[in-house]
């Protein structure tokens, strides 16, 4: 019996391996750029996202509070509208107001933006009684950077930044 041995070992030439480098690399390019692709619509889609979920939501909320309340102060802190000083018509992150109770005496609630540990938030008080603000009812929003009550021409005004830099600003007539 004869063994035959080839003396040449079969192996891929210079142009295969570079046809499988350049398609290898191709593949790699596509794939980042996909990869890419998405990280920017992902980008996107947050920034859309505070618009097109939270913000209708703050505008509801904030909407129906003012519209039934009898009236507002706009204020620079919390303890300034509960002592009921220092009320304001410019930039002011919280507002007090007052809503007629059915047996005609009247309640005042707030709207303040700050922090109070967990980060900003645009938050909801009743005001007790007693006078003596304990926890907010409910936090309306805690992904705005920054919210201000105003008024402008008459006409109250409340302005939200979103996480990702915009701006949207509510208006509703002024009660009396």
């Amino acid at each position: 019996m004869i063994v035959r041995t080839s003396r040449f070992r079969r192996a891929y030439t210079l142009v295969e391996l570079t046809l499988a480098m350049s398609v290898g690399m191709a593949v790699a390019v596509m794939t980042l750029t996909l990869v890419n692709q998405q990280i920017a619509f992902l980008r996107i889609f947050s920034a859309q996202n505070f618009l097109s979920d939270e913000a209708p939501i703050i505008s509801l909320y904030v909407g129906r509070l003012v519209g039934k309340s009898e009236r507002f102060r706009l204020h620079a802190s919390v303890s300034d509208a509960l002592a009921g000083t220092n009320a304001r018509l410019t930039n002011s992150p919280v507002m007090v107001m007052n809503f007629r109770q059915p047996d005609g005496t009247v309640r005042a609630s707030i709207l303040a933006y700050e922090d109070r540990g967990t980060g900003p938030a645009l938050y909801y008080y009743i005001v007790p009684l007693s006078g003596v603000l304990g926890e907010p009812q409910w936090a309306v929003t805690k992904k705005a950077s920054n919210v201000s009550f105003f008024v402008d021409q008459g006409i109250l005004r409340m302005q939200i930044d979103g996480p990702n830099g915009e701006r949207i600003t509510y208006s509703g007539t002024m009660q009396l």
